[in-house]
């Protein structure tokens, strides 16, 4: 049991009659305590050769927990690389005022106004480039809910590519954007979207927002170099990461928990210490309603014709495979500790996979592949 199970697990009781948790929440918190529990199901492998066997647990793959969090984000991340253009992109970070935040908090479907702002206001800045030939760039967003010290404070982080796609297959290159258009077309895009999605009772705080910000939100897009390959590793960072990694939590006595952070605005290092419950409080509010899309593509990343099979990827579809074999679990385990899992430890023979269970009982390997058979034919049917 790791540090962040063990506080959710004294507090269990407290957070589930006192906090009142959302669903997802409650969903994510158990998903979480169960993580790698083996009487909830695992897998069963033996040596053919000595019979040595060895259990496997199942792990919980939520987001919100800081083993299978970090899967999630190495997972997607390598999906997103092979959807990339094979040109310099450019990291923007899309935030709004802080005494709007609340609002997002307690009305969550507003997140998707944050979404449909930047997308409006970056395909309307390529598209007055040249509106006849309708110049198309490929964008993918990342919704982020906390910052550093985990306060609610959405946000998005955008990776732009530098140039756009016409209808008839010209690519036009781009590395000036207007700093000042970005910031105030979000500034009016999301303020628009807020006041169609609440009603005329925004109006007032629109014109206060208005008055306060004279310069618009505030639009990080400087250029960063991001070429195809620096741009793989970056977006690793940006994506559905857990909240708070383990290695940022130094400390718990059964009362208060001790974490650190380094602060965005010089880098320097704080450390903080809090009452267990208000830790938890600041952890859960991260947890999106389920089925909702932290990740979303935009432009060229999200079409599919004929016409843009012409683009390079940053990555030849000949090597997805190869790529995508480091995401597995037995291949995590060898390039992170040195050694195969599955390799018996005793006779070096690779260990085979005899049965499967699940809450106690033994589920039949043939059941199971006549199971993901027929999902197999509904999808092809």
């Amino acid at each position: 049991m790791n540090i962040l199970q063990r506080i959710f697990t004294d507090y269990y009781e407290e957070i589930k009659y006192t906090l009142h948790p959302r669903d997802s929440e409650m969903e994510n918190i158990d998903k979480m305590l169960n993580c790698g529990d083996p009487s909830f199901g695992g897998a069963m492998y033996v040596c053919t050769t000595c019979h040595n066997m060895k259990f496997v647990p199942f792990r919980c793959k939520s987001r919100f927990c800081p083993t299978c969090g970090v899967k999630y984000s190495q997972e997607r991340s390598t999906n997103m690389a092979f959807k990339l253009i094979n040109c310099t992109h450019r990291h923007c970070v899309f935030t709004i005022d802080e005494e709007l935040r609340h609002f997002f908090l307690e009305d969550r479907s507003l997140l998707n106004c944050l979404f449909r702002a930047v997308q409006s206001v970056i395909l309307h800045m390529f598209n007055k480039m040249n509106k006849s030939q309708n110049f198309v760039p490929g964008f993918i967003c990342v919704l982020h809910t906390f910052g550093r010290p985990l306060e609610w404070n959405p946000h998005i982080h955008c990776i732009l590519s530098e140039g756009g796609f016409s209808d008839n297959a010209i690519w036009r290159p781009v590395n000036y954007f207007n700093y000042t258009y970005l910031r105030n077309a979000f500034q009016t895009a999301l303020l628009n979207e807020m006041e169609q999605h609440i009603g005329p009772s925004f109006k007032k705080m629109k014109a206060y927002i208005y008055h306060k910000d004279k310069n618009g939100f505030y639009v990080y897009a400087k250029p960063n170099l991001c070429d195809p390959n620096t741009v793989i590793k970056y977006i690793g960072r940006y994506l559905g990461r857990p909240v708070i990694a383990l290695k940022r939590i130094d400390s718990y006595d059964g009362e208060n928990v001790t974490f650190h952070y380094n602060r965005h605005e010089d880098n320097a290092y704080v450390k903080r210490t809090i009452p267990a419950i208000e830790f938890i409080k600041l952890l859960i509010q991260h947890i999106p309603e389920k089925h909702f899309k932290m990740i979303r593509y935009y432009g060229l990343y999200a079409r599919h014709r004929e016409i843009d099979t012409k683009l390079y990827r940053a990555i030849h579809k000949s090597k997805h495979r190869f790529i995508k074999s480091f995401t597995k679990w037995r291949q995590d385990i060898l390039l992170s500790f040195g050694y195969d899992p599955l390799f018996c430890p005793h006779c070096k023979k690779e260990m085979a996979l005899v049965e499967v269970y699940y809450r106690h009982k033994r589920v039949s390997l043939q059941e199971l592949y006549e199971r993901t058979m027929a999902k197999v034919k509904c999808r092809s049917a």
